[in-house]
C-alpha cells in the first residue's frame, strides 16, 4: 500500500531512539499517523514541526497498519508561528479541533481552512475571525452545524442578532428581543452578507458562540475538555487586538480629545 498526499503537520512524539511518531492532517485522506524513520535527526526537526507544509508518501503492508512516512518540506512556517503567542497557541488548539475528527476521515475543505489560518496567524483580527470560522465548519462536519442564514421565527435575512442556544439558528432582534436574555448573541462580521471585521467584543461573542455549541454537543458528551490552547489563542488574540486598537491614530485622537 502506498500514497501521497499534501500534509500539514499538527504534532509529533518519540518511537524507539531516533524516530518519531508524526500526525498530519492531508489533503484528501483526511487526519493520518505514520512513522518517521529518523525523524529525530538534524536534518529532520525544523522540517517535521506543527503547522509546516509537507509533501508525505506513505507506505505500509495492510492499510490499517501505522505505516511509514517519506516527508518532503514544502513550507516551512513554523518559525514564523513561533514568533506571538496567539500563533503559537493557535496551531495546538487547530490541531486539537481537528482530533475531534475520526481519524483517515477525509474533510478537504478543513486542510484548506487550515492553510490559509496558518497564513494569517499573526493578524489578530483576521486569525480570529477565520478561527471561528473553522470551528463552525468542525461543528458542521461533526453534525452539529449552525443556521445563521435567516431567522428561525421570521424567515427573514437581515437584523439578524441572536442565535437560539437550543436550536442552533440564527434569529433577528425584534423577534428575539422578549426572550434576549437566555440567547446568544451573533457577532455581526458573521451576519449574512457582512463585510464587517471583527473587533474585540464580537470577536469575544464569536468565540462564546462557538464555544457553547462545542461544549453541548462534542465536549461534554464524549466527557472531555476543551484544553487549554483554545482558551490561550483567544486571550492571546484579543490582547493584541486591544493594544493594536489603543495605538491607532483614531483611538490616539480619541485619548487626546
Amino acid at each position: 500500500m502506498q500514497w501521497t498526499d499534501e500534509a500539514i503537520l499538527l504534532g509529533v512524539r518519540r518511537h524507539g531512539e531516533s524516530s518519531v511518531i508524526a500526525e498530519v492532517m492531508t489533503r484528501t485522506r483526511g487526519r493520518y499517523l505514520g512513522m518517521v524513520r529518523g525523524g529525530r535527526s538534524r536534518s529532520m526537526q525544523p522540517v517535521l514541526q506543527p503547522g509546516n507544509r509537507l509533501e508525505i508518501t506513505w507506505r505500509a503492508r495492510l492499510d490499517e497498519h501505522l505505516g511509514e512516512y517519506r516527508v518532503e518540506p514544502l513550507l516551512l512556517r513554523a518559525g514564523r508561528l513561533m514568533e506571538s503567542a496567539t500563533a503559537v497557541y493557535g496551531v495546538q488548539a487547530l490541531a486539537a479541533l481537528l482530533r475531534l475528527l475520526p481519524e483517515r476521515d477525509p474533510h478537504p475543505h478543513l486542510f484548506e481552512a487550515l492553510d490559509v489560518i496558518l497564513d494569517h496567524l499573526d493578524e489578530p483580527a483576521m486569525a480570529g475571525e477565520l478561527f471561528v470560522r473553522f470551528e463552525l465548519a468542525l461543528l458542521n462536519d461533526l453534525g452539529f452545524g449552525l443556521d445563521l442564514d435567516q431567522c428561525a421565527a421570521t424567515g427573514l435575512r437581515d437584523q439578524l442578532a441572536y442565535v437560539s442556544p437550543k436550536s442552533g439558528r440564527a434569529v433577528s432582534r425584534d423577534a428575539g428581543a422578549p426572550w434576549a436574555d437566555k440567547m446568544l448573541a451573533l457577532p455581526d462580521f458573521l451576519a449574512p452578507g457582512s463585510r464587517r471585521m471583527p473587533d474585540a467584543d464580537s470577536l469575544v461573542q464569536a468565540f462564546s458562540l462557538t464555544a457553547y455549541f462545542l461544549e453541548r454537543h462534542v465536549y461534554a458528551p464524549r466527557g472531555i475538555e476543551a484544553g487549554a490552547a483554545r482558551e490561550g489563542f483567544c486571550q492571546a488574540a484579543l490582547k493584541t487586538l486591544r493594544l493594536a486598537g489603543e495605538a491607532s491614530p483614531l483611538a490616539a485622537s480619541r485619548n487626546a480629545g
